[in-house]
Parts: C-alpha cells; structure tokens; sequence
C-alpha cells in the first residue's frame, strides 16, 4: 500500500485521519501543516509546510493526498485571509500532485458554499455561499475539479461537511457543551433551527468509502441523514451532562445586544467565543443531506445520540458529570 500526504493532518479532523490511515497499514504516512499537531499519532511523520506558499516535500513515496488544509473559524478573520489560504492553498495543493504525478486527492470543503435555510440541500443543490469562508471554499472545488480533469488518470474526492464534532473538537459542541455543562444556555429566539452534523470518524470512513468507488470524480454532502435541530442535540448533551434541558428562549435582538459587552473583549484581546455572528448563526438552519453516500450504500457507524455519547464519554467525568 502507499503512502497518504495530509495537509492539514494537524488539526481535528486530520488527528483522526491520520489515526486511521496508520491503523489501516498505510505507510508512509506524512502528515503537512503549519501548526504543530495538537495530539502526535505514534506512525506518522510530521512535516512543516505552508500551503500559502509553493510547497518544497518529497512527492514520491505518496499515491494519494488529503487537502484538509484551510482557514476555517468563521468569524474570526478578515475575508481576504480566506481566500489567501483556501483559494491559494488549493492551488498549490494541486500543483504538487501534478509536479509529482500524484494522481488521487481527497478534499474536504464545506456544507457552507450552500445558502441557509430550512429547505433540503442536497449536491444537486445551487451553490451559493453566504460568506468568504463558503465563497473561498467553492473556487477550491473549481481549482481541484480542474486538476482532475487534466489527466485521465486523476481522481478527485471532495466532501462537503456539516458541523464535525467527536473526540479533540473545539469548535461549537465544544462550546454548547460548556454552557449547557454551567447552566447558561438561552436559545436565542427558537429552539426549531435545522442544525446538519457529523461525527469525525463517520466522515473520515466516508473518505475510504467513496474512494473504493469506480469513478474519477466524486463530491458528496456528509451529515447525518435524521434531520436534527438544536434542540435535539442540546437535549442530548444535557442528558450525558444530567442537567436540565435548557428551556429558556430570549428574542434574537435582545441576545445581539447582550454579545456586544463580549465583543468588545474580544477586541481588547480576551477570547470569549461569544458575538452577534455566533449568536445569529444557531438560528440560522443548515440542513444539507447526503443523498449521495446514501445512494451509493453508505452505512453511517453512528446515529446524533451514539456520537454524543462516544463524543461527551471522551470528555471524561469531570466535564460530563459537572
């Protein structure tokens, strides 16, 4: 078998990836970032390298690459630095493979290239992201389809996740789980919002799934297929917490204008996750399915209340129990 390049391979989805090329006997496996890892996975070998930059590796031990790499926290940065990273990162991502004739890549975009809104996403749904993160995402499919189509032997896997929680995540779950863990949780304005979701290593057995496909060319949606809200999901982690379901709704501009004392924090350098965007975002439904892996006879290994579980289990006691 050979070797699999992860760029990217520093960060949560990628620690997991990495976990299971190594249990699957891949080798080398060389994991690309420009962050040091957040928790080493014994096997791989790990490389520095800036995707905003020409990429300088050794290109020959590897038959396959995983572009996870990408600026993603949103907000969190100015729009240009989306596409300096994203768009940029792509191409040379793909002018690696070609410079080395690695002819398999794998890349991870995101559910947000489509617009928000209670209707049913599926691929064949219109493209249209509502931010630069989405907008950024969407021309690094354009630039790795072109890729594809410039050999004949090149195969292209892009993913189109929803919101990726599990085990090492510190994005939303992460801080759901500790409001709701302190008692502080409010919906802000209805608890109904279509909330699509995916637990890590169900996404990351979809990348091997939809690669044993025939085809050169595969992009598909990961979520789960049940239709959940955020209801759904703050009454599972309060039931793995065994605190009260959060009851309490206050009205959208009322919970705006309680996150503008945060923001200025924020501003001043403290780090408090808390502002009018992350706010208006939990009502704001993304309901994107995954049609494709469907079709094509993909079983997900959990359902939302098997991943919250394995997820708040990996947590440990003190922060499921208190």
């Amino acid at each position: 078998m050979a070797g699999s390049l992860v760029f990217g391979g520093a960060g949560f989805i990628g620690t997991h990836l990495l976990r299971d090329l190594v249990a699957r006997g891949v080798d080398p496996v060389v994991s690309a970032d420009i962050a040091d890892p957040r928790e080493p996975v014994p096997g791989v070998d790990y490389r520095y390298a800036d995707v905003r930059q020409a990429i300088q590796l050794d290109g020959s031990p590897y038959d396959t690459i995983y572009n996870l790499a990408g600026l993603v926290a949103t907000p969190g940065h100015p729009d240009g630095e989306y596409y300096r990273t994203n768009v940029t990162g792509a191409v040379t991502v793909t002018d690696f493979a070609d410079a080395h004739g690695i002819r398999t890549i794998v890349f991870t975009s995101t559910m947000s290239i489509y617009p928000t809104g209670n209707e049913l996403k599926t691929e064949q749904s219109a493209l249209e992201p509502l931010n630069a993160y989405g907008a950024s995402k969407a021309l690094g499919e354009s630039i790795h389809r072109r890729w594809q189509a410039g050999h004949a032997d090149n195969r292209l896997v892009v993913a189109r996740p929803a919101v990726i929680f599990g085990p090492g995540e510190r994005g939303n779950f992460q801080r759901l789980h500790r409001l709701i863990r302190r008692g502080l949780f409010v919906y802000p304005g209805r608890k109904d919002t279509v909330k699509a979701c995916g637990y890590v290593t169900d996404l990351v057995a979809s990348f091997e799934f939809v690669l044993g496909l025939p085809g050169n060319s595969h992009v598909y949606n990961f979520a789960y297929p049940d239709r959940c809200t955020i209801g759904d999901i703050c009454q599972l982690i309060s039931a793995e917490l065994d605190k009260p379901e959060p009851r309490a709704l206050l009205p959208l501009p009322v919970m705006r204008a309680g996150a503008l004392p945060f923001e200025a924090l924020e501003s001043a350098g403290l780090r408090t996750g808390i502002s009018r965007t992350r706010i208006e975002k939990l009502v704001e439904s993304t309901n994107i399915y995954p049609q494709f892996l469907l079709d094509q006879g993909f079983r997900f290994p959990t359902t939302l209340s098997e991943g919250i579980h394995r997820w708040a289990q990996s947590l440990g006691t003190d922060h499921t129990r208190r």
